[in-house]
């Protein structure tokens, strides 16, 4: 049957209404563009984040996995030698902004993480032993950064991703002496909070722990 007039009137306007396939496509590269935009913004470090996940498959109580990894200088860095106090902290890549960041401020607080508190840090990330040299070269590094080139740890350890699945987490897990998890903070954007954060949770191990008169001798 054919249209009447007003039916294809109709059908004209509806017509008229849809999108070129030029507008199609310059809306799909903003939706793109601005997508990019958003997690590139992640990884720049924020003045006052402060929010957290919960979405963590390693859990608050759970021993963490062993792990076995070359750091910067060649050597073996294993989780389970330490009998301490260890900060593990995983980052997204070496060199950026918010890593350098991040680094930068452990890097300055080690000496007091380790003396105060009897505790380490090592971080972890993606990239080969010669990214983790130039790395730590170009900041003068006095912990160990480790090489997880298959992201094997990272996997162990269930750490979720950010951004939407398009980055690598940025996230920090401080483990006490027996490598049981006892504090959790997952913020891609807010690099330097993960040192605040580590902080925060040796000081209560070290205010639940028996004192120690010797500890002060030991952890120079």
């Amino acid at each position: 049957a054919l249209l009447s007039l007003p039916s294809l009137q109709a059908l004209l306007l509806a017509a008229s209404t849809l999108p070129s396939p030029q507008q199609l496509v310059s809306t799909m590269k903003l939706a793109i563009g601005s997508l990019l935009v958003a997690g590139a913004a992640a990884f720049a470090p924020a003045a006052n984040s402060r929010a957290s996940s919960s979405a963590l498959n390693l859990a608050v109580g759970e021993t963490a996995p062993d792990f076995a990894l070359v750091d910067q200088n060649g050597k073996t860095v294993k989780r389970s030698s330490f009998k301490k106090p260890l900060v593990v902290y995983f980052y997204p890549a070496d060199s950026t902004p918010g890593c350098t960041v991040q680094a930068t401020e452990f890097n300055e607080q080690i000496k007091d993480i380790r003396k105060t508190y009897g505790a380490d840090v090592v971080g972890i990330s993606g990239q080969d032993v010669e990214s983790k040299q130039k790395f730590a070269t170009e900041l003068g590094l006095d912990f160990s950064i480790l090489a997880d080139e298959n992201d094997e740890v990272r996997k162990s350890f269930k750490v979720p991703k950010a951004a939407f699945g398009l980055f690598p987490g940025r996230v920090t897990y401080v483990l006490d002496k027996n490598g049981e998890c006892i504090s959790i903070y997952d913020n891609l954007a807010d690099a330097a909070g993960h040192i605040d954060a580590a902080k925060d949770a040796l000081e209560e191990v070290k205010a639940a722990a028996p004192a120690n008169p010797f500890a002060s001798f030991f952890n120079k």
